[in-house]
């Protein structure tokens, strides 16, 4: 039915790669498979805003011409697809919102896409998220909701939840999301997927819709790790249109996911990240620890206040830059975004302030923390996906809200800026995966990297692909 091989149905990046640059099939063939199998599944999970078919094949058609003229392309005819967040040239940027979709279309693709595109990768389409990307859940009352595709009863994770979802049902081999204070992480998590959070300031967020300035990270979500580094490397680079993008040195991560665990020490996080977590998310950390041949627990101070922190710099930032909009239109908001935007406009300027200086405190502390220890491990949710509309959760004997603990223990890490590899742990009787946060010190993805290839070698973990209808 689409020209590719057998053992090509589901392909990974790295696979279609091979595959395309060996004349083995084509881009076009990759194409058009991904685009039936998204017209196939998607009405079970609703991960796709926007499906880019012309686009698609026209892409896909170029890689096979570039290829035949004998040019090399990183990621030849690799399918991928993006949070609707990013900019898609002929396409209207919604965000996950009902007010952006009025919107004309984007006249340029955000530098991410332009340079995967560069590289050969082949554009599928735009994915659902929460609604301007504040939400751990996958629901969004504009879109529906996005669900998650082990577990169609349960929520995917957000905000970049068709990110995980079409990643995990297999209908691309690549997506891109965005973490502000977990949403790449949770969605791999709950979706079963390895996720990488850059550094914050390493890749160029450019040509998308903000969330908060001084938290958005961009990064890819994949079924292997070596995916994720074949796309970080392609995207790296400067851009003076990200004023937020530090001048750093080319990272090739590829070439160093061979080195495995060879010279790493490798560290537990306590304290509290293992506190008001249910069971299965200890256990998964302890199963990686286990794998990498046990690892001491060291506690990382003012982890709770680096949280609360994060809350405070997120609301009042994102507040502000969607204040005019609940002015003019506070009946087109879901009306729990909307009241979060309300709570941030009077959130007092100290307290940013404060916060402000405590993030300076917090990544300085963390940067001398790994002076002693290379990767810490630390679970990425507290608890495996939820049933879609669950609103409290009991965590240490208290009940609590459901959907801001979703992010219990994502945001520290981001508020710090680390790069962060999060692998998908099925633990034994589970039929939901969970994720383990694999943590390294600022610019060293290759670390992080590195160590979610070994597990994925030695099997403790795994992202096979959902079985959906």
């Amino acid at each position: 039915m689409t020209g590719l091989p057998g053992d090509l149905t589901n392909p990974t990046a790295a696979q279609t790669v091979k595959a395309v640059s060996s004349g083995a099939t084509s881009a076009e063939a990759v194409a058009t498979h991904a685009l039936q199998t998204v017209d196939r599944l998607d009405p079970y999970i609703n991960a796709f805003t926007d499906v880019t078919a012309d686009r698609a094949l026209g892409e896909a058609r170029a890689v096979d011409a570039a290829l035949a003229r004998g040019e090399d392309l990183p990621l030849a005819g690799v399918a991928y697809a993006v949070k609707n967040l990013f900019d898609m040239e002929g396409v209207t940027t919604r965000a996950g919102s009902k007010i952006n979709r009025e919107n004309p279309p984007a006249r340029a693709d955000a530098t991410l896409i332009a340079r995967l595109r560069s590289a050969g990768a082949v554009l599928i389409g735009g994915l659902n998220m929460g609604e301007y990307a504040y939400d751990f859940t996958g629901e969004n009352v504009h879109d529906g909701n996005c669900l998650n595709p082990h577990d169609t009863t349960r929520m995917s994770g957000g905000s970049s939840s068709g990110s995980g979802a079409a990643a995990a049902a297999g209908m691309v081999s690549v997506t891109l999301g965005s973490d502000t204070n977990g949403s790449i992480r949770v969605p791999s998590s709950f979706c079963g997927l390895f996720g990488l959070k850059p550094t914050f300031g390493r890749l160029s967020r450019a040509g998308t819709f903000p969330f908060v300035g001084d938290l958005d990270h961009l990064g890819p979500l994949a079924r292997t790790a070596e995916d994720l580094a074949l796309v970080f490397d392609v995207m790296q680079g400067p851009d003076s249109r990200d004023p937020a993008q530090a001048d750093r040195p080319f990272l090739a991560t590829v070439p160093e996911l061979a080195k495995g665990m060879d010279g790493l020490k490798v560290a537990v996080a306590g304290g509290y990240f293992r506190q008001k977590g249910m069971p299965a998310a200890f256990q998964a950390v302890d199963r990686i620890a286990e794998a990498l041949g046990g690892a001491d627990e060291i506690d990382i101070p003012e982890a709770a206040r680096a949280r609360a922190s994060a809350y405070v710099i997120t609301t009042a930032q994102s507040s502000a830059l969607h204040l005019a909009r609940i002015r003019a239109r506070a009946g087109d908001f879901d009306p729990d975004t909307r009241d979060r935007f309300l709570s941030g406009a009077m959130v007092p300027a100290a307290w940013v302030q404060q916060a402000q200086r405590f993030r300076s405190w917090f990544r300085t502390m963390m940067r001398d923390l790994f002076e002693n220890v290379d990767i810490l491990l630390a679970p990425a949710t507290p608890f495996h996906a939820l049933p879609t509309g669950t609103r409290t959760i009991v965590l240490d004997g208290e009940e609590m809200p459901a959907r801001p603990n979703i992010g219990l223990f994502t945001q520290p890490v981001s508020f710090a800026g680390l790069p962060v590899v999060t692998v998908p742990v099925w633990l034994p009787g589970a039929d939901l995966p969970i994720g383990v946060q694999v943590i390294a010190r600022a610019w060293r993805e290759d670390l992080a990297l590195r160590v979610a290839h070994h597990l994925q070698l030695a099997g403790a973990a795994a992202a096979p692909i959902a079985k959906l209808r």
